[in-house]
Order: C-alpha cells, then structure tokens, then sequence
C-alpha cells in the first residue's frame, strides 16, 4: 500500500541488494566467503565434538570455547545462506517479518559473543592472578550463570529494536535494503519517519554489551599483564603470556571490525557503500573462520587432538 509522497506502508516484503556496487562481481565474492563459512562451521563443530568427548577438556576455559564455537556456528548461519542466495541464485527478496527475525537473532549472537568473549577473559584473569581459588570461583554452576546470563541479556536487549520498528515504524521511502543481511540501521534508515528514539537505543544496546564488555576485558588483561610480568621464572611467564595472545587476538578481530561497522553506520557516509558493506560481512564471518584456527593453533590440547584424529583417519584409510 502507498503512503504520502510516494512511500510505502507496512510493507510485507524487502529486497537486500547485497553489495551496492559490486552487483556484477557478487557471484565470486560469494566463493571466498562460502569456503569461509565452511571452515567456520568444520572448525568449530570439530572443537565441539573434542571438547564433549574428551573429559580433560571439560575445564573452564574449554566449555567456554565451546559456547564460543557454538555461537560463532549460529551467526554465520543466520546470514550466510540467505547471503549466498543473493550472491549466486538472485533471491533477493524477504518478508518483512523474516528480515526482523534475522536482525534480532544476528545482533542477539553477537551480544552472546561478546559475552562469552568477557567471560573467557575473566576466566584468564582468575587463573593468572588468583589460581588457587580459580576451580572454586569458576565452577560448573557459575558457567551455567553465564551461558543463561549472556544470552538473556543478549536476548532481552536486542528485543525492543523489534518492537520500535514493528511498532513505530510505518511508512518507508522504499523497500530496497542497500545491504546483504538485515542489520538493524540499514531497516531503520529506511522509514521516513523520525527515527531518534531507534537510533538512540541502538546506541543503548551497543554501549550496554560491547561498550561493557570491552571496558572490563581491557581491565582484565591489564591486570593479567601485570601479573604476568611480575612472575619470577622466564617460563612461566612465556606460557602465560603466549596464553593470552590467543585470547587478544580473537577479541581485537571481533570489536575492531564490530566497531567499525556500527560507527560506519551512523557517522560514516563518506565511506564507500561497498567498503563499508564488504567489512561488516568480514565481521560475522572472520571471527567463526579465525577462532578454531587461532585457538587450534595455539592450544597444545586441542592441537594434539585434532592430530589424533586425523593421524587416525589416515591410517584406516591404509
């Protein structure tokens, strides 16, 4: 239905371009970012499956990697083949509803990654600068806390988002979304309405998670490092240092890039629309795709595992 001015009222359905500008050359972008997806999803399910069936791995810091896992597996795939539907088989079109549902469930992951991600940092913090309490402090029914913590923040938060938009939200200049998934700006922008409120509790939820989340991982690691550097043997402070570079490197991937796009959004319309498009896609799929290779590479136990299995594989295959 046609609204004043030519806009559109409630629509029922919206059309994601993908990329703006790169429309011609979509359908071998999709590649890199297909084999990308299928190492994220074969990276973690692996570290998965290690993790469930190894019971000297069911120690803090692995069931923690293994919620990371899980929740780096359900962001990639709640964009992903809808992406690649764009990219290679022209299916651009998605209900309205649809678009919501994938908006809130790609930001709620995000808020539990983020979550998880200061979770794993306290663990480390714990460990490093008070072992002796770390099994006490960090027991199963904490980590149960967490995991039920994060994700009902996550959950809860990104919720209103939905409603403002559903509710407030009633005539739109067009329908055409200029992005390959549906992110929360790029729907809002959308509506010729006055959008403050929308826009002012974006910001609420994003400083609320990760804005809270990088101010006390950042705590964290300070501490750690000092801590670290005061430890007398050269060897002990080598393997806790070399611990925690694993753990910095996943989390500077994860808020450099999930910072630059959601500034991007609001402050960035000097950036070409490809750029900053190309980047906010690398941001839910680099992460998935890096953590089980920095995390395989630098943990010996996981390592050793993964060896195991694929040592064993190929002599069965002799």
């Amino acid at each position: 239905m046609l609204g004043p001015n030519g806009s559109v009222f409630m629509p029922s359905v919206l059309t994601l371009i993908g990329i703006p500008g790169l429309e011609s050359v979509q359908c071998w972008i999709g590649i890199p970012f297909c084999v990308m997806y299928l190492m994220a999803v074969i990276g973690n399910t692996l570290i998965l499956v290690i993790i469930k069936y190894e019971n000297s791995l069911h120690s803090p810091m692995y069931i923690l990697l293994a919620m990371l896992g899980a929740t780096d597996i359900a962001l990639s795939t709640c964009i992903l083949p809808k992406m690649l539907g764009i990219f290679w088989f022209h299916l651009i079109e998605i209900s309205f509803e649809a678009c919501l549902l994938q908006m809130w469930l790609l930001h709620s992951f995000q808020g539990i990654e983020s979550g998880v991600l200061l979770a794993m940092a306290l663990d480390r913090y714990v460990a490093i600068c008070n072992p002796l309490r770390h099994a006490s402090i960090f027991s199963q029914k904490l980590l149960t806390h967490i995991g039920v913590g994060v994700t009902l923040r996550a959950a809860i938060l990104g919720a209103p988002c939905l409603v403002l938009i559903k509710y407030r939200l009633k005539f739109y200049r067009t329908t055409v979304v200029s992005h390959s998934y549906c992110e929360h700006m790029a729907i809002v922008k959308l509506a010729i309405e006055d959008i403050r409120i929308n826009k002012i509790y974006g910001l609420f939820v994003a400083f609320t998670i990760l804005g809270f989340d990088i101010i006390f991982i950042t705590l964290s690691y300070i501490q750690i490092f000092i801590t670290v550097f005061q430890l007398p043997q050269k060897e002990a402070r080598f393997k806790a240092f070399n611990t925690c570079i694993a753990h910095i490197c996943v989390f500077l991937q994860f808020y450099l890039l999930g910072f630059f796009s959601f500034f991007t959004h609001r402050f960035g319309s000097h950036i070409p629309p490809y750029v900053h498009i190309l980047l906010s896609n690398l941001y839910l799929l680099v992460p998935p795709f890096l953590n089980p290779i920095v995390y395989g590479v630098k943990t010996k136990q996981i390592r050793d595992h993964v060896l195991t299995i694929f040592v064993c594989s190929k002599h069965l295959n002799h």
